[in-house]
């Protein structure tokens, strides 16, 4: 027997389903709470990231981190914990979990005016919130499996002027009336476009659209997404060329073939677009191929973040 090997960790079983941060404490993710009088509770008003945990690392954390830095000066949040206590909690969560694999989030949340004080945003004592809980993807391994379909809404995207798109946050009512519209056609998922008809993206995700040798995804209307980026650095390392500008309804629903992407789920490829079925009705081959390169570049050191210990 090897008397230099660790003991082996032991995991506080109230932990299992996932730890949370808030208010300075640790705690079982059941528990973490906000005041109904909250303002990101009445009125959505709160900036957040969501980063990964594969194999026992966050992939690509320093851009996470200063993408929820910039969309939380965005929206004028300023909560006390700094970065760097942030990305201390992160990784604090994330170990007590136990978890190899997992999905946390980061959240700064308005807070609710100070006794006495009128109901202004300026009156808010800003707070943070994190918790990591057990991987999620946004379509099933069983429906990335067979390619996932997507049902184009007719509800239109908010507008850039009306919200930006770009400063991460949870105002998804036009999501949720498009995902309502694909529940009522049998789809798996809703991707919107604008009052234009130029495709925007999806609730939690990016579209691209395969043409020949030119791989396309949306420049507005979009979240900018961590896993959006990866996919157009890495596209030249299959012969694609990456493009960001517009794309048209007629454009995806004529594409030789179609993946959405998201840090919940990575690259997950599309069979089928309102009434067309692609690849025989299944993921097409440049999609497997780039689902595949996605998840081999979670090895590069310079994009993985090891999770650190107690």
């Amino acid at each position: 027997m090897n008397q230099l090997a660790p003991p082996a960790r032991t995991i506080d079983p109230r932990f299992a389903g996932g730890v949370a941060y808030s208010q300075g404490r640790y705690m079982p993710v059941g528990e973490a709470s906000i005041s109904v009088l909250d303002f990101g509770f009445t009125r959505s008003d709160s900036a957040y990231d969501v980063v990964h945990v594969k194999d026992g690392a966050f992939f690509r954390l320093d851009v996470h981190m200063a993408r929820f830095a910039a969309s939380m000066q965005k929206r004028r949040l300023a909560p006390p914990e700094g970065l760097s206590m942030i990305e201390a909690i992160l990784h604090r969560i994330t170990w007590l979990t136990g978890l190899s694999d997992a999905y946390v989030a980061m959240i700064a949340v308005r807070g609710r005016p100070k006794p006495g004080l009128p109901r202004l945003i300026a009156n808010c004592e800003n707070h943070f919130v994190a918790y990591a809980i057990p991987w999620i993807d946004v379509l099933s391994p069983e429906v990335q499996a067979r390619g996932g379909h997507l049902w184009i809404a007719g509800t239109p995207r908010i507008p850039d002027e009306s919200l930006d798109p770009t400063a991460k946050n949870y105002n998804w009512m036009d999501f949720n009336q498009g995902l309502m519209e694909a529940q009522d056609h049998g789809f798996d998922t809703t991707v919107l476009c604008d009052a234009a008809g130029l495709v925007t993206e999806g609730p939690g995700f990016n579209v691209f659209v395969v043409k020949g040798d030119t791989l396309s995804t949306s420049g507005h209307g979009v979240l900018e997404g961590i896993t959006r980026r990866s996919v157009l650095e890495l596209a030249p390392e299959l012969g694609l060329a990456p493009r960001v500008g517009p794309i048209t309804r007629a454009e995806l629903e004529e594409a030789d073939e179609v993946f959405i992407t998201s840090t919940a789920g990575g690259v997950m490829p599309i069979s089928r677009v309102n009434g067309r079925i692609m690849n025989n009705d299944s993921p097409g081959p440049m999609s497997r191929r780039m689902k595949d390169l996605y998840w081999q570049a979670h090895g590069r050191e310079a994009w993985r973040t090891p999770v650190r210990g107690a």
